[in-house]
């Protein structure tokens, strides 16, 4: 192991062509397939951002222009798939973000980027959960059904709130699902992305009959302003690739299929977005568009009660893939940086058949329970998008370095136009930042300084670089 990191203390980064999987207890199982790794991408993009953030957006922030802030976050988010895409190609490894930026950037900025991974991916998760309660609170209520105030929400969201039972129960299930193995879970996954389609699909053509052209005027009700906020609110909803690529390890050809499963997911989805919002602020003026379960009410709304159950039902099927994609995501840069050394490697251990991280699994499961069952779905959205969009910026700085340090290294996947396109990625992220609430700078600032006294107190010390460095 001596001798093969480059660089000196937070600088010290492993050779790309030398990273390796760990221990026989510390390796993952290559089970998964193009199209599966594809369901996997599109299950993390299509869920919340049609069945509850376009809802939220167009009725506060944005308007009709919610279409506009998909498409802002979606230039955006397209930018870094490319770059996240040729990383892919050339690190079939666990981890992502993370394990692209230690390997290019070094050890600090790796570190930087998967502590901030950990929380963005458990509080999407959170997010999700609570997305898809608030169609299981309209469904129960369409049925006649009447459940007690206590369970039905976080502390403040209502009268007699006083926990999210369902979301709390949503997250645990999820967090169940992810130790039974990949290979059949992914086959779980793939099953109910086919039924999320259809039902979207479904949404799209029969509410394409009931649009009324006047409810896109104004379209810009909050002005241009309003549609770039909202972009910042929706752009967690359009980069479950990201996630999906910490499964890289778990790919029977990684180096073949990451790139294109990261394409194909990302532009399926973003067809089916633009679409969804078009048909949502036609159907409903976008003050009476309801925040939490839009196409529901919106359906309702032009006499489809019946069919608004059906989306229902689906929203919450459908938004389960949404889970499971950032779950597996946060499970898997925590065990890649515990492999690393830079978290102890307890939790690193892997199931003796199941081969997958149980105990990071129900860690997460646990704390994603935790922030859905009692915080507002607005405050949890806000902890996720600083993060994600600083991610983006790592990534598309690393592929720019790489791409010059290393011209000649193997790549199954070129990002085009560079560097014009990842700095186009870096710029919009950057941008789309400046449009978060100061309270989400703080919150991220606190994650911040506690990552650097955990890195300085221990993995400084620890990571397997740093004993490499010792010995060598």
């Amino acid at each position: 192991m001596a001798g093969l990191r480059t660089g000196q203390g937070i600088l010290r980064r492993k050779p790309i062509e030398q990273i390796e999987e760990g221990a026989p207890s510390e390796q993952l199982t290559r089970t998964l397939g193009l199209w599966q790794l594809t369901a996997i991408g599109v299950g993390g993009i299509i869920g919340a951002g049609i069945f509850s953030l376009a809802g939220a957006v167009a009725n506060g922030t944005a308007g009709p222009a919610v279409l506009v802030s998909f498409l802002i976050a979606g230039i955006a988010s397209a930018a870094a798939a490319f770059s996240y895409a040729e990383f892919a190609g050339m690190i079939p490894k666990a981890g992502s973000a993370y394990t692209y930026g230690y390997a290019v950037l070094g050890e600090l900025a790796g570190w930087f980027i998967g502590w901030d991974l950990l929380l963005e991916y458990t509080a999407i998760v959170a997010v999700v959960a609570i997305g898809i309660s608030g169609y299981f609170g309209f469904l129960v209520e369409s049925l006649g059904a009447e459940l007690p105030a206590w369970m039905m929400g976080a502390p403040g969201t209502g009268d007699g709130h006083r926990i999210d039972l369902f979301a709390v129960v949503l997250c645990l299930f999820i967090a169940y699902l992810l130790t039974l193995g990949i290979k059949n879970a992914a086959r779980f996954e793939t099953v109910v992305v086919v039924l999320k389609v259809l039902v979207v699909l479904l949404v799209i053509g029969v509410g394409f009959f009931h649009i009324d052209t006047a409810n896109y005027n104004p379209f810009f009700p909050y002005g241009v302003g309003g549609a770039f906020t909202g972009a910042a609110t929706v752009f967690f909803a359009v980069f479950g690739y990201d996630a999906m690529s910490t499964a890289a390890e778990e790919s029977k050809d990684s180096q073949r299929h990451m790139p294109k499963a990261i394409v194909y997911s990302l532009a399926i989805s973003m067809v089916l977005y633009v679409l969804a919002c078009l048909v949502l602020t036609g159907m409903q003026n976008y003050q009476e568009v309801d925040k939490e379960s839009g196409f529901s009410t919106a359906f309702e709304s032009v006499g489809l009660g019946g069919l608004a159950n059906v989306i229902a039902v689906g929203a919450i099927i459908g938004i389960l893939t949404v889970m499971f994609t950032f779950m597996l995501g946060v499970t898997r840069v925590w065990f890649s940086m515990s492999r690393d050394g830079l978290l102890p490697h307890w939790f690193a251990k892997t199931h003796p058949t199941r081969h997958v991280p149980t105990r990071v699994t129900w860690i997460v499961g646990v704390l994603s329970a935790g922030i859905a069952g009692f915080m507002p779905i607005g405050e949890a959205a806000e902890l996720t998008n600083i993060g994600i969009l600083l991610a983006f910026v790592v990534v598309c700085v690393a592929v720019i370095v790489l791409r010059y340090r290393q011209p000649d290294l193997p790549r199954a996947f070129k990002c085009p136009g560079m560097p014009v396109v990842p700095a186009i990625g870096v710029i919009f992220s950057l941008w789309l930042i400046t449009f978060l609430q100061w309270q989400t700078w703080a919150r991220f600032a606190v994650w911040f300084g506690v990552g650097l006294i955990v890195y300085f107190a221990y993995s400084y010390r620890k990571s397997n670089l740093a004993r490499e460095e010792r010995e060598g």
